[in-house]
């Protein structure tokens, strides 16, 4: 379950032929991870990558599905341990038990956001439920700030009401939108919505322009100011922009989610699910969850075993930030 692949995605930046990204767009193709082992369930993964580690504080972005829970077996992670860093679970369809080691046991459902603080250390296990038929959605990870990361464990849950658009409709789950703001609480400036498009529809969005955004596309024909978006990939928006114009030229509904924030000026280390400083942080906290310190405290109810951790690898681990513009 490393999340740290040696082979970089596909990158198209630059202004060209029409439909191409425009200046300050850059288009982010996915890679297929098994989640898990590779018998599996298998994600496709946008973030990280060599081109882009972060999009503000946004550090990872999973999209998966729609997947026949029949076929594919649907998700069973064993508990797992995270530090510095917040997860954030949204769903399309199907529904996920979550449990966690601060006691929170909640079920992840379709337009309803679970955020959970790693922090110092957090341990938790996520299975698709008995009922769901077909599985699909997204799994995202927010770096902490150094003065944060090791911030007490904790667990919310928020329900966005759908704020209506000219041509879509709009469910802030983290930051804010179209007018709405979520209350569930992060440690740097965020923005995460889900937006729908109407076919045939241009929604403009007003943004924060010291932001950088993501756009990333789960179905539909989508341009994002002109550029075309294809599902799976993740469209980067550099900072400066005060409207995002999102078309959908299809003749169906498009689905995307929307990222944000301020560009994080920290370098990170990220290794299988942590996110620290250093090769020696990332290594402590590994010995830690091999040793059942009490930092990852246990989860309650699952019935198996815990994950081990993969080897360290040989070389050191070595700090990452987006290159340089």
């Amino acid at each position: 379950m490393s999340n740290m692949e040696t082979h970089p995605a596909e990158v198209r930046c630059g202004a060209g032929e029409e439909g191409a990204p425009a200046a300050g767009v850059e288009i982010l193709a996915a890679r297929d991870v098994p989640l898990g082992g590779p018998r599996a369930m298998t994600v496709r993964r946008t973030l990280p990558q060599r081109a882009r580690t972060l999009i503000g504080a946004w550090c990872f972005a999973d999209h998966y599905g729609p997947d026949e829970v029949s076929r594919s077996g649907g998700m069973d992670v064993a508990p797992h341990p995270h530090i510095g860093l917040q997860t954030v679970s949204w769903l399309f369809s199907g529904e996920i038990e979550h449990r966690d080691s601060v006691g929170s046991h909640a079920l992840v459902r379709p337009g309803e956001v679970n955020l959970m603080t790693g922090g110092h250390g957090i341990s938790h296990s996520e299975v698709s439920t008995p009922d769901t038929t077909v599985l699909h959605g997204v799994q995202l990870w927010v770096a902490l700030p150094s003065e944060h990361r090791d911030t007490a464990p904790a667990f919310q849950h928020h329900v966005p009401a759908p704020v209506a658009l000219d041509g879509g409709e709009a469910r802030v789950f983290l930051g804010s939108l179209a007018g709405d703001t979520s209350p569930v609480g992060t440690f740097t400036p965020l923005l995460g919505a889900e937006v729908t498009l109407a076919p045939g529809a241009t929604v403009t969005l007003d943004v924060d322009p010291g932001f950088e955004h993501g756009v990333l596309v789960d179905s539909g024909d989508v341009r994002l100011d002109g550029t075309v978006v294809r599902p799976a990939e993740l469209a980067y928006a550099a900072p400066g922009r005060r409207t995002l114009a999102l078309t959908n030229a299809a003749s169906g509904a498009a689905r995307l989610v929307a990222l944000g924030g301020p560009p994080f000026p920290e370098e990170i280390v990220m290794w299988w699910n942590f996110v620290g400083r250093t090769h020696d942080e990332i290594a402590a906290a590994r010995a830690d969850w091999g040793n059942e310190a009490e930092r990852f405290g246990r989860v309650e109810g699952y019935p198996g075993d815990r994950l081990p951790a993969p080897a360290l690898p040989n070389a050191t681990l070595s700090p990452r930030r987006n290159p340089r513009p």
